[in-house]
């Protein structure tokens, strides 16, 4: 098939990689003319594991194209929007104008037939808004939001653990079932079990339903994971009053099947472009629908994540013996999250920003994501070599769990490297008893 990807930023850019590796012909759109040039000639604008190897076998194929002009898109069946929703500049609802502008861009170009299918996150009810606006262009609109997770972003993408479709619905006046796929909604969930065809014939499940319950599935899923890390950086807080280790008790509760390990990683909590910014707009519509007590918890799981991070910081003060000013910190991570390049919101820099404020001589350190952390923090000081990052510092802060750190960095080597052995693990990803063993003293987060 021939497909058009409006919007190549990080969702854009891998679902025209990924869907040009399963065999369809794709073009990817971009008002950026420098994001665009980068990705015309191979080069990722940023860091994914395996995006890269994808680009390159794209455009080598003759499948992958890149364009600025929408034109480019003319004779493409399926136009995915994958363009951005920020948080609107002084609130915390979803900024919608990429999606619009997208849209409209497509209302240019688009045939009878065509099939719009929309993956940007957005509040519930915008698809039944844009699907008027499309209205008497003869096209559809489908809503089919994305569940990657950055570093597993191609994966996700190729192999995603379930797809789901919001179509339009029949209003029963036409005798079939009302709230069933309309006939044209029938259609188009057809022709999206063709474009993803190789997951679905491996049994991933496929979901078709109304618009509204698409838009929700991925907010309730951020939501939630949202609201399970702030749980159990609650019960850190609860932890370090009463003197209990929060990692033992997530292991414990963690092998209840209803509640399961995964996302109890108590630390610094969560960042990046998504979380923060969908639970807050996921608060900000339910408020403008008349329920916002109904998601009024998200605002304590945002205060909750926010917390974490003033903790770390008066941890590192504590460990330096009351005072950072003119200390030198190595900070160990700039991303928010590893196998990735991405540092907005990231709890990491935050940490590094602050006891930067505080006088310290801050030095910070990442496999990947230096360079976008100068970019948008130059007062800070950076290091691509760990052992110059650890030389001469009077405490070592983790902040992002790259294998660099939690694995390969023994505290040993460290040790002979630094002015005090003293370490603050954000990510409690450290081997507590190993770095006490080698003479460490050891602060983590939520544990005696």
């Amino acid at each position: 098939m021939r497909l058009s990807v409006v919007g190549c930023g990080y969702l854009g850019a891998v679902h025209a990689a990924a869907m040009a590796s399963i065999g369809h012909e794709v073009v990817g759109i971009d008002v950026d003319e420098r994001k665009i040039a980068q990705l015309a000639s191979g080069v990722a604008p940023f860091f994914e594991p395996d995006l890269q190897d994808l680009l390159v076998e794209g455009l080598e194929s003759g499948r992958l194209t890149f364009s600025t002009d929408i034109a480019a898109a003319v004779g493409a069946s399926v136009h995915f929007v994958g363009v951005g929703t920020p948080q609107q500049k002084g609130g915390h609802a979803a900024d919608l104008t990429y999606v619009d502008a997208a849209v409209d861009s497509l209302l240019t170009i688009l045939k009878p037939g065509d099939l719009i299918a929309g993956k940007s996150t957005v509040p519930v009810g915008t698809a039944a808004r844009l699907a008027e606006r499309i209205d008497g262009s003869g096209a559809t609109l489908v809503w089919n939001p994305e569940f990657l997770r950055e570093g597993w972003a191609v994966k996700d993408t190729i192999e995603p653990d379930r797809l789901v479709v919001g179509v339009p619905v029949s209003d029963g006046a036409d005798g079939s079932a009302q709230g069933a796929p309309s006939v044209e909604g029938a259609r188009a969930a057809d022709i999206l079990r063709e474009v993803y065809a190789p997951a679905v014939a491996t049994g991933t499940p496929f979901i078709v339903t109304d618009y509204a319950t698409a838009e929700l599935v991925k907010v309730a899923a951020n939501a939630f994971l949202a609201t399970k890390i702030s749980f159990i950086n609650a019960m850190a807080e609860i932890s370090e009053v009463v003197g209990a280790d929060v990692t033992q008790l997530a292991d414990a509760i963690g092998y209840d099947a209803r509640i399961g390990r995964r996302f109890l990683g108590a630390g610094i909590g969560f960042g990046g472009g998504c979380l923060p910014k969908d639970i807050r707009a996921f608060a900000a519509r339910a408020e403008e629908l008349g329920k916002g007590e109904s998601v009024g918890f998200l605002r304590e799981v945002d205060a909750i994540n926010l917390r974490r991070r003033d903790r770390a910081v008066a941890l590192v003060v504590a460990a330096a013996g009351g005072s950072v000013f003119e200390k030198k910190i190595a900070v160990l991570g700039a991303a928010f999250k590893p196998h990735s390049d991405d540092i907005r919101d990231s709890p990491a820099l935050d940490v590094a920003v602050r006891l930067h404020g505080l006088g310290a001589n801050v030095v910070v350190t990442d496999p990947a994501a230096i360079e976008n952390a100068r970019r948008d923090h130059p007062q800070l000081e950076y290091s691509a070599d760990l052992d110059e990052a650890l030389r001469g510092a009077e405490a070592v802060v983790v902040v992002t769990e790259w294998d660099e750190y939690r694995r390969q960095l023994a505290p040993e080597r460290a040790a002979a490297l630094v002015n005090a052995t003293v370490v603050v693990d954000g990510r409690n990803c450290l081997d507590a008893t190993t770095w006490r063993a080698a003479g460490w003293t050891y602060y983590g987060m939520g544990r005696p």
